[in-house]
């Protein structure tokens, strides 16, 4: 159901936005902003930035961990609907750091959870990942396949989505988890994008050895199962990401009783050295590879099956495209150059 942007901000209570200004988030707050929803963000800057918000999307700076300020933003804010981005995303670190992951990932978001219920705010869309599934024992992954994570990332979202589960189950309140396959690319706008310093997703890594901010692009692996023998991901672009949030939010607020759990991917994947390929292509160079060893627990291939969220939201994929991807993830990145940033 599409919102009526003329007179949603009258209608509608806000969204309260967590990790607002970081990758994903930021692109959710444009597209929440896009469909006319006022949008309130928390973030505490350590991995975003101000400036990929809109100027007046409110931003208070915190950790979603305090309670009190939680409570308070969301009573100043009139919020009805959370969207919980924040939280941390390196897989490897996870393993060097567990306990800063269950810290930041999970007990935060209790205590996030506990102030929503609290604070009579009914509806809680999260962002999951693919992680919960480990490596699947089989391929495309479906929504109801055993969760068996195989790292402390994939187990502090895991612990997040039963937290969601029980606490619906006892209160009034819905949720959908969304579970993330390979997020990339940037707003096809150019108004933000992934500007991280040291991320390690394949597309931004690649797209700055295109522009000469890398010598070479690590291949982790060429003896999987997989016809080149390198690790095969599906890839769904970033706005296609955030348009299923405001999807799923518009379900969540149509049917009350009802929570979702869905995977977010396009059904397809492309190996590392197909995405490689598309950089060249794009960028009309040829990129350095470097062949290392494959990275412990990396499956040949993770692929979502996506017929439960075709089925359910009212959603369809606009950027289906690799190289549409490549090429909005260079736009953004030779933005960033453009500014100084990184």
């Amino acid at each position: 159901m599409a919102i009526d942007t003329s007179d949603t901000r009258s209608t509608h209570p806000a969204v309260l936005v967590t990790g607002g200004a970081g990758y994903i988030g930021s692109h959710a707050v444009l597209a929440l902003r896009d469909a006319g929803w006022p949008v309130v963000v928390i973030d505490n800057l350590v991995t975003g930035f101000r400036w990929a918000l809109p100027d007046d999307v409110p931003l208070v700076e915190g950790n979603v961990g305090d309670g009190a300020l939680v409570a308070q933003t969301i009573r100043d804010h009139d919020v009805g609907a959370i969207m919980h981005f924040a939280g941390s995303v390196v897989v490897p670190d996870s393993v060097s750091d567990p306990l800063s992951y269950y810290a930041n990932n999970t007990v935060n978001s209790r205590a996030l959870i506990e102030v929503a219920v609290q604070e009579g705010v009914p509806h809680f869309i999260f962002s999951s990942t693919a992680a919960t599934y480990g490596i699947p024992e089989s391929i495309p992954a479906r929504e109801d396949d055993p969760t068996r994570p195989i790292n402390p990332y994939g187990w502090s979202k895991l612990m997040t989505e039963q937290m969601l589960a029980d606490t619906a189950a006892a209160h009034a309140i819905n949720y959908c988890a969304l579970r993330y396959f390979n997020v990339a690319g940037a707003d096809p706008q150019g108004r933000t994008g992934q500007s991280t310093t040291g991320a390690t997703h394949l597309i931004k890594v690649a797209c700055e050895a295109a522009l000469g901010k890398r010598a070479d692009v690590a291949v982790f692996g060429s003896d999987f199962a997989t016809p080149d023998g390198t690790g095969v991901r599906d890839y769904i672009h970033v706005s296609d990401l955030a348009a299923a949030h405001v999807a799923a939010l518009d379900t969540l607020i149509a049917e009350p009783a009802r929570s979702l759990v869905m995977n977010c991917g396009y059904g397809h994947g492309f190996s590392v050295l197909e995405v490689l390929d598309a950089v060249d292509r794009v960028a009309g160079t040829t990129l350095a590879r470097r062949i290392e060893g494959r990275r412990a627990g990396d499956p040949d291939a993770l692929t979502a099956d996506n017929a439960r969220i075709l089925a359910t939201l009212d959603w369809t994929p606009r950027y289906d495209n690799l190289d549409t991807i490549v090429a909005d993830a260079l736009a953004w990145e030779a933005e960033l150059a453009r500014r100084g940033v990184n």
